[in-house]
Order: structure tokens, then C-alpha cells, then sequence
């Protein structure tokens, strides 16, 4: 058991993660740059000097044992403090240091992105030295991840409150009913009554979408999907009638493959948030950030990216 953190053992943990984010020894060769026969020794080192073993390898293949995935936390966790505190003690005297992680969900319209990209330039423009770390994820796992403190911002569209989180509005999107090329509406696209559109057989978002009004959800739904890349493809598939952002849409109706039902009437607004923990949470950081956030979003409705 390590009565002293070395050098030595920090090398040994990061080959050790090295490992399990590759799947495994031999995998791991390629990211290590090292022999497999060199990483099951550095491996069976760390091993030795814990006083308990992390994986099991073999014919059998690559597992974690109990311990080792108790492990994975503790370790990623310690790389992350040295990391910082590296970075602090390089930085002393700057105003801000430390490491930013920020959730976003995928396909953020192209002229949010480019909102958030000057929300960050004026941020680089601070007295910091902050590592900026992006991911993409699901509006759910991103709260959780927020509440587990694995990130300090999330920015996307959220269809429910959690108490303990504080929700901005950023920027809005215009989503319209769409037809295919395939479809028996697809003649009289733009002018078709959304009683005549009820009809026919729409896909759905698998999700409570609060933005749209009874009138607005139909009834004969035969599909439903998570995300709007599968609601497009049951859209395109001309079977269904479905609600996508125009922003999403508008290449597909640029070639022709897609229309709006009725743009003027089959509509709903959705509103995209960023999301933090409670300000007494917050870092010195997290407020910087989120007062450039509202610096670079005066709130903006957005319809189809030119």
C-alpha cells in the first residue's frame, strides 16, 4: 500500500488509466507507445505497490476487478489535483486558474456555437489561465454530471427543473413540421391545415416537450426518437410527419428533400438554457464564464443558419 505518493506512482496510474480507456494491455501499445510485455510489468508494479490487484488479463481477456474499479475514481480524481495544481503554481499572481468544464448536448445551431466561441474569446481575454475541457452529452446527463460536480457549466435545451440547479436562458429556436419528398403532402407543403396534417402519421420526440402547446402535439403518433438526427431520418423516409429546428432543416429543404408543412401555424419555440449549480457553488471561474455567456447572448430567436 503506498505509504508515500512518488513520481514513480504517478507515472504508473496514468499507464494504469492508459489501460482501461484503451480496453486493455494490448490495446493500450498504440497509446502507450510502449511493448505489451513493458506495460504488464508497469502495470503488475502499481499492482504490487497497492497491495491488491486492479484487472484480470489473460486468455480470458480484460476486467476490472472490485477494487479496481473503485480505483479508476480515486485515480482520476489524484491526476486531476496534480494537474491543477501544476497549472496554479505556474500561474501564481493570475487572477483566475483552474479548469472549466463545460457540457454542451450535440448539433448546437451554427450561430449559437458562434456565440459561444466569442462568449470564450472574451473570456481567454481575462487575466486567467483556465483549461477549457468540452464535452458533448444527453440534457439528462448533464444535470447529473453538473450535480455530481463533474462540470461546472451545461448549455442546451432542459424540459424539466432540477431544484438545486439554476437555469439562463441563452438563445431560442424556431422548430416547424416538416414533410419529405415521398410524402402526399409534400405537393401542397406550406399550406396544409394542421387538421388535414393530423391525418396523417407523425414521429415524436420520446421526451416532454413543454414548448409545444396541446394543438401543437398530434395525435396519430407511430414513432418516437430521442434526437433529431432520428427524426429527420423518419421524416426523410416519407412516412412521417415530424418537428425539426429550422436551423437542422434547412439543408435538406435546400435540396429540395424536405418542406414545412404550414411554417405560419405548426410551430413551437424552444428555449436553450445554460445551466449551473447554486452560486454559492460557483467559482471565480464558473462567474467569469457565465458573465461573458450573457455578454455574447443577448437573447436571439434562431430560425435557419445562413
Amino acid at each position: 500500500m503506498f505509504s508515500q505518493l512518488t513520481d514513480l506512482d504517478l507515472r504508473l496510474i496514468r499507464v494504469f488509466l492508459a489501460i482501461v480507456d484503451a480496453g486493455g494491455v494490448s490495446p493500450a501499445q498504440a497509446t502507450l507507445n510502449v511493448g505489451q510485455s513493458t506495460i504488464s510489468t508497469q502495470l503488475a508494479t502499481l499492482e504490487t505497490r497497492l497491495g491488491y490487484r486492479l484487472c484480470e488479463r489473460g486468455r480470458g481477456g480484460f476486467s476490472l476487478t472490485a477494487r479496481g474499479e473503485q480505483f479508476i475514481d480515486a485515480a482520476r480524481a489524484l491526476l486531476s489535483a496534480v494537474d491543477t495544481f501544476g497549472m496554479q503554481a505556474r500561474n501564481v499572481g493570475r487572477k483566475l486558474v483552474g479548469t472549466l468544464d463545460i457540457g454542451m448536448i450535440g448539433h448546437t445551431p451554427v450561430s449559437a456555437s458562434a456565440r459561444i466561441s466569442d462568449a470564450i474569446s472574451r473570456f481567454r481575454a481575462r487575466d486567467q489561465s483556465v483549461r477549457f475541457s468540452m464535452l458533448v452529452r444527453s440534457p439528462g446527463e448533464l444535470e447529473e454530471l453538473l450535480l455530481n460536480g463533474r462540470i461546472q457549466i451545461g448549455i442546451g435545451y432542459f424540459w424539466h427543473r432540477v431544484p438545486s440547479l439554476e437555469y439562463t436562458e441563452v438563445f431560442a429556436e424556431d422548430q416547424f413540421a416538416y414533410c419529405a419528398k415521398g410524402h402526399p403532402l409534400f405537393a401542397q407543403a406550406g399550406e396544409v391545415s394542421p387538421a388535414d396534417a393530423a391525418a396523417y402519421e407523425w414521429a415524436w420526440r420520446s421526451y416532454p416537450l413543454p414548448e409545444a402547446e396541446s394543438s401543437t402535439t398530434p395525435q396519430n403518433v407511430t414513432a418516437v426518437a430521442d434526437n433529431m438526427e432520428a427524426v429527420a431520418m423518419l421524416v426523410l423516409s416519407g412516412h412521417h410527419l415530424g418537428y425539426l429546428p429550422g436551423h437542422f432543416a434547412a439543408p435538406f429543404v435546400k435540396q429540395g428533400l424536405l418542406a414545412a408543412v404550414n411554417p405560419a401555424q405548426m410551430r413551437y419555440r424552444v428555449a436553450f438554457h445554460m445551466v449551473t449549480r447554486a452560486r454559492q457553488h460557483r467559482t471565480d471561474i464558473v462567474e467569469a464564464f457565465i458573465d461573458d455567456m450573457k455578454a455574447a447572448h443577448p437573447m436571439q430567436v434562431l430560425e435557419a443558419d445562413e
